[in-house]
């Protein structure tokens, strides 16, 4: 659900003020005009939990219409998190400016957010299990503790971006989150491979597809209802770049970064590394959880035009990430004084390799090619940079067009389709000479 500026950058005061049942739907889930405390004995007590930052112990004690005070002067922002723009609330996803992205490493507060349900209340690390069964010949029931203990414990720059990154650029429009172009990072993950443990495990021969399961709760408030399960066939889930993380940046996961354990599956749709992860189940056929089926996650088998009506049947599962780029600095609009400029940026190609990045300035009559940095490890998005000279004053646009191992290349226009996935158009930014 896309939001004003108003209801990005009001408080909860005075947007009780102007729009109280907006409040009530948005923020806590509260169904407007009836009983204001009826929420606390359902999934709404999450939400706000979640928004203070802790579990409420007494809850049952507060009145009606009452908005906690960690919460109520707070510009509708998200503890730990800086500068990122909300897209939605119930469920919360928010994107990263591109300007803010300029890190190797993508700092935890500038992690984009991407949730399909409502965040578990409890997430303490402790206490926290995680199954792993199905197709296998000695099911698991491990602590994080015994991960740890069990695995050899790894950290890896691993870059993950949403399937819908981009969606906002599509004409004609498509459903679903607006997003721009910030809804991708690479952070420093720590934990141990998901192939060590479906390897003690013992992954039977018949196994097709992995399935797995979070602890977050599907937004209508149903009792085990899954509000996303996604997998990956077993030959990608046995890629030793895959990781079960309990760490990110060097400190633990963020909260709505699926603490206290999540699946890293790089260089593919983010949706398939999956938040507080609870179990990991092996499977003889595709998995048909939530968002796996229909046309959740699948782009059509052949191109389409703009705006054309695509039978499920012709829809295919989004398997690696295309090959894209991002200029992360200068922030677009930029008006400079003279006639150079310092370009950067990050370039990542899913389970392919980047090869090169070119820049342009003359709407892509001609191309002059970037400095490349050495990614730190495989499915680490790449640094790159190039110096441009303008040749007199004007308005100037920046291009960059990355180019992956297999010889291909980010191309201008979307190839679009149904549901809005897989845009890696070039990116480009505006520059005005004085």
């Amino acid at each position: 659900m896309g939001q004003t500026r108003d209801e990005r950058h009001t408080d909860l005061f005075g947007r009780y003020a102007a729009d109280g049942d907006w409040v009530d739907r948005t923020v806590f889930g509260r169904v407007p005009h009836t009983d204001r405390r009826g929420f606390l004995r359902g999934a709404g007590l999450a939400v706000m939990a979640t928004l203070v930052g802790a579990a409420i112990p007494f809850h049952r004690n507060m009145p009606a219409g009452f908005i906690p005070e960690a919460i109520a002067a707070d510009p509708l922002g998200i503890e730990g998190k800086d500068g990122l723009t909300v897209l939605g609330r119930r469920p919360l996803n928010a994107e990263t400016p591109a300007h803010l992205l300029d890190d190797p490493v993508t700092p935890t507060a500038r992690h984009f957010i991407r949730n399909n349900g409502i965040a578990p209340v409890e997430m303490d690390p402790t206490t926290w299990r995680l199954r792993i069964d199905g197709l296998v010949h000695r099911p698991m029931t491990l602590s994080i503790e015994d991960l740890r203990e069990r695995f050899e414990v790894v950290t890896r720059r691993l870059t993950i971006e949403c399937g819908g990154n981009g969606r906002a650029f599509f004409s004609p429009r498509v459903g679903g989150n607006q997003w721009t172009l910030g809804a991708v990072a690479c952070s420093e993950w720590t934990g141990v491979r998901l192939a060590d443990v479906l390897k003690a495990a013992g992954v039977k021969d018949n196994v097709v597809y992995t399935a797995h399961v979070g602890a977050d709760t599907h937004v209508s408030g149903q009792k085990g209802k899954l509000p996303l399960s996604r997998g990956v066939p077993i030959e990608k889930a046995m890629d030793p770049g895959n990781l079960i993380a309990f760490g990110m940046n060097g400190g633990p996961l963020h909260p709505m970064n699926g603490a206290p354990l999540r699946l890293v599956i790089p260089g593919w749709s983010g949706s398939c590394s999956q938040k507080w992860l609870t179990r990991i189940w092996l499977r003889d056929v595709v998995h048909d959880g939530p968002k796996m089926t229909g046309s959740s996650y699948r782009v059509p088998e052949h191109p389409v035009e703009p705006g054309e009506k695509v039978p499920e049947r012709s829809m295919a599962i989004i398997g690696s990430m295309p090959v894209k780029s991002l200029i992360t600095t200068p922030r677009t609009g930029l008006s400079v004084m003279g006639r150079d400029l310092a370009v950067a940026g990050h370039a990542w190609a899913g389970d392919n390799e980047v090869a090169r990045v070119d820049v342009s300035i003359d709407f892509g009559a001609s191309w002059q090619k970037a400095a490349l940095a050495r990614p730190a490890n495989r499915h680490a998005w790449r640094r790159w940079w190039a110096m441009l000279e303008f040749p007199r004053k004007g308005y100037y646009e920046v291009w960059a067009r990355a180019t992956d191992d297999t010889g291909t290349s980010q191309p201008f226009a979307i190839a679009w389709n149904p549901k809005g996935y897989l845009n890696n158009s070039m990116h480009r930014i505006s520059v005005r000479v004085s």
